[in-house]
């Protein structure tokens, strides 16, 4: 009897212990997840094969439960077009030309925008737009994505169009862990809680990590399906994601797609882009391109357009003026003071100083969007919006040979914002660099 006493006060011990701190929050919670969520021993379960377009007794590569890695992240990763929730990055049953739309109202947006092949116009003048144009061409045979067919090489780098995958960016068994005195590694304390969210705990000095965000891959990162020389030199950057996802984005400023940038995002994006990174610009110089890293820091003009830019010609913003549709980074690094003053900047952003900075997901985002180039916003014409019969401002419905967005519907084209209605931007707004230019 002693003993059965002893054994249930550990085990009420060990229960508060998991609840304090969230080690059973999530399926990857960090690390590395459960192995038989990926992979299948044998390809057999009760008598049928258990792998995604493979025969019984015969798995994918590195005995994945698909015929790739990507296919191993969207079998969780990926739902069926209906409301967003709160892990998928990839709707099912999108086909080109047509009213299907993605609706993963993600921070880094939905892969199933490269299934979105439309025809509108610029200046009166029909375009197509392929859907691989709109954002890394992850390779994935059984959700119907495949290499680009136009790049063979990432832009402004080497890496091979033909390797992309979710594993190229995103360390699948999440070894990249974050400490308590801001520094990384891939070995030494264990990690114990995502380091992802607003929500996430905080690493325990000499006692426990947390998880890389995004579980990204760091230093030395390389998958081991990718021959020759691809290793990352730059570290996974600080950032803090919202705890849920897929509202209705209300405001500009928005509040589930609302990433707290820190620092070394785009010096993270040169793993592979180096040639596209440049912390510093002289205006009015030619040879270099638009600048973005933890030295690209904001202008006092600058700083300034973006807090009082409210819509296309109202400069009267007095408040943060803050939109991530076109987000910043603060500076914080990794450290436990740092990581706090994030989460605080992303429930309640301020407005931007000349402490912080531009970096790459200013301007795109990091999966896929409804644009060229995986941009936040359209770039193909001038105007974002029109004016409906009140001159509110409205979205395009027009015919295709008048359309300035791509033939999308009202729709799509609300979902392309991450469900912000047109209203928000007003009418005849043109296109959201001016958020920081000012030039409209």
């Amino acid at each position: 009897m002693k003993g059965l006493k002893i054994s249930l006060a550990l085990m009420t011990a060990a229960l508060m212990i998991i609840g304090l701190t969230s080690v059973a929050s999530a399926f990857h919670s960090g690390g590395v997840a459960e192995c038989e969520g990926c992979h299948s021993m044998h390809n057999s379960f009760e008598g049928s094969a258990n792998v995604t377009g493979m025969a019984q007794y015969s798995s994918g590569p590195y005995l994945l439960k698909a015929q790739d890695q990507s296919g191993a992240c969207l079998n969780c990763h990926q739902a069926t077009e209906t409301a967003g929730s709160g892990y998928h990055i990839s709707t099912g049953g999108v086909t080109p030309y047509d009213s299907t739309s993605p609706v993963e109202l993600k921070p880094g947006g939905d892969f199933a925008w490269l299934k979105k092949t439309m025809t509108g116009s610029i200046r009166k003048t029909l375009t197509t737009w392929d859907g691989d144009r709109h954002g890394h061409n992850i390779i994935a045979v059984d959700f119907g994505y495949t290499a680009d067919k136009t790049l063979t090489a990432a832009p402004g780098g080497t890496y091979p169009a033909a390797n992309l995958a979710c594993s190229s960016c995103h360390d699948p068994h999440g070894k990249y862990r974050r400490l308590a005195d801001g520094s990384e590694s891939t070995t030494g304390l264990p990690i114990f809680a995502s380091g992802s969210y607003t929500s996430s705990a905080a690493p325990v000095a000499g006692v426990s990590a947390v998880g890389a965000y995004r579980i990204l891959a760091g230093v030395g990162y390389q998958p081991k399906s990718l021959s020759g020389s691809y290793a990352f030199a730059n570290a996974t950057p600080s950032a803090v994601a919202p705890s849920t996802y897929d509202g209705v984005n209300t405001t500009i400023a928005g509040t589930f797609d609302r990433v707290a940038y820190g620092s070394g995002m785009s010096e993270w994006c040169a793993n592979c882009h180096d040639k596209m990174h440049n912390d510093t610009y002289v205006s009015g110089t030619k040879g270099t391109v638009h600048p973005a890293g933890n030295g690209a820091k904001l202008t006092g003009p600058i700083a300034a357009n973006y807090a009082a830019y409210i819509s296309s010609g109202v400069m009267t913003g007095t408040g943060a003026g803050y939109s991530s549709l076109a987000p910043f980074e603060t500076g914080a690094t990794k450290t436990l003071a740092d990581i706090t003053a994030l989460k605080a900047f992303q429930a309640a952003p301020t407005a931007p100083t000349t402490s912080n900075n531009v970096s790459c997901l200013s301007c795109h985002r990091s999966h896929a969007s409804a644009f060229e180039s995986m941009a936040r916003y359209y770039l193909g014409n001038e105007f974002m919006t029109v004016a409906d019969s009140a001159n509110a401002g409205a979205y395009d419905a027009t015919t295709t040979e008048n359309k300035i967005n791509m033939a999308y519907t009202v729709a799509q084209q609300t979902n392309a914002y991450n469900g912000r209605p047109a209203t928000l931007f007003g009418p005849y707004a043109r296109n959201y660099c001016n958020k920081c230019h000012a030039k409209d």
